[in-house]
């Protein structure tokens, strides 16, 4: 069995004292302080996040940008250098392979974060459809990304002389302590805030400067379980769960990711098809009625029917309820009462639109 990847901040959570887990072949802090106490630190003041398991590429060369829109579900002509954009890549019937951001650095250039497990395989299949002259290259292991998300996120930033303030899904390059940074306004969390990428070598000193600039912002170390939590509270989908080969954007109502009038993309022929159909199953909210919490796996029942599967669930420590994610039969609508069967008992829970808390990634 392969060892698992360290993050280049792994040091670092080990003095903090943290839990760790594996996430896509790394092994990265699961939590320091608890998950509830980190999830609140990020909805009522500001959590940093150490998120190198996540993918880095890029792509490079004469029209790059125009090649890699061949390929993602999303249209790279709605952004302009200097912004990101959500995509996902399919396989032919309309699975999402990844789902991934796309940071449009230049008409030739294209730096892609995709999800850490599906990493090399993302790199081999856009490098085999590369025409001459594109450059695709893996670059998983030369970044660190560190994600400073919740209220206070913009002066823990400001304080260590950090650009802020701009618009959801941009990012700015600029430097810190003489090393090249990338301040990007993106997250998983639904609060305001930023992802840092930068050079591996100097992510322990931009970590320690983070922490000590939020430290009268009450900053806290956050793990990749309160990361979890929060995006459930989101309605965010997780790869693997709420995506997969088999499960398509149609079904996982992320038709806005999708560039319906492109030309072609990976995909195109089936997804249209399926949007066309208007059959299959549809991902939905599960908001519980009573004190159960739904975990993924748990079958949703509307009377003696089996009609669908819950894909994330968890415990919400906003809304001190369980709320889930699930793929349902089309015959579910938004306000119905299902049952999950949870252990051995049915358990009542509402047909609800995510997302469950009102997100505040956009706020100026």
């Amino acid at each position: 069995m392969t060892d698992p990847i360290l993050s280049p901040l792994h040091s670092r959570h080990e003095a903090l004292g943290a839990k760790f887990s594996e996430f896509g072949g790394w092994l990265m802090p699961l939590q320091y302080a608890g998950v509830v106490a980190e999830h609140r630190a990020v909805r009522t003041a500001v959590g940093v996040f150490d998120v190198s398991h996540l993918g880095k590429m890029r792509v490079s060369g004469p029209s790059a940008a125009d090649f890699v829109n061949t390929v993602i579900t999303n249209d790279l002509r709605r952004i302009v250098p200097g912004q990101a954009q959500y995509t996902l890549l399919c396989n032919e019937s309309g699975g999402v392979i990844d789902d991934m951001i796309c940071y449009l650095i230049s008409d030739d250039e294209v730096f892609i974060i995709p999800n850490a497990s599906n990493t090399t395989t993302v790199v081999e299949l856009i490098a085999a459809q590369a025409p001459a002259g594109i450059s695709v290259v893996n670059e998983h292991r030369d970044y660190a990304i560190i994600a400073v998300q919740g209220t206070s996120s913009d002066e823990t930033l400001a304080a260590l002389g950090l650009p802020v303030g701009h618009e959801y899904l941009s990012f700015v390059r600029t430097s810190w302590a003489g090393t090249p940074l990338t301040v990007c306004r993106t997250g998983y969390t639904g609060e305001r805030g930023y992802e840092l990428v930068v050079p591996a070598e100097a992510a322990g000193a931009l970590w320690d400067a983070v922490l000590a600039a939020g430290r009268e912002y009450d900053i806290a170390p956050c793990g990749l379980g309160a990361r979890d939590t929060l995006r459930t509270e989101m309605g965010y989908p997780l790869h693997g769960h709420d995506l997969s080969p088999e499960i398509s954007p149609v079904m996982a109502n992320l038709g806005w990711a999708v560039g319906w009038d492109k030309p072609t993309f990976w995909g195109a022929d089936a997804l249209r098809a399926q949007r066309e159909a208007k059959s299959g199953p549809l991902l939905r909210g599960l908001k519980a009625q009573g004190r159960a919490i739904p975990r993924p796996e748990m079958v949703v029942f509307v009377g003696d029917a089996e009609v669908g599967e819950i894909t994330s669930g968890t415990f919400s420590p906003t809304l001190q309820v369980g709320v889930a994610l699930a793929l349902l039969d089309r015959s579910v609508k938004l306000g119905d009462v299902v049952e999950v069967a949870v252990r051995n008992r049915r358990e009542p829970f509402d047909v609800v639109k995510p997302p469950f808390v009102t997100p505040a990634v956009r706020e100026s």
